[in-house]
């Protein structure tokens, strides 16, 4: 298990019920990132990684 697996976890056991849309998710991620600037890179690939899941040949 990887030590961010925690945190995943954390996340599914206490909002795993809930449903949210995607702006809600890219403004909670900016805000994360106006907190943490040294995040922004890791927040900036997650984001592309999950907005490029469905491109075809994009096997990163």
């Amino acid at each position: 298990m990887y030590y961010t697996d925690r945190g995943i976890e954390e996340l599914e056991k206490r909002r795993g019920e809930e449903e949210v849309s995607l702006a809600w998710l890219a403004d909670q991620l900016r805000t994360f990132t106006d907190l943490n600037p040294e995040f922004e890179t890791p927040v900036d690939r997650l984001a592309t990684w999950l907005a490029r899941l469905d491109d075809e040949g994009d096997e990163e």
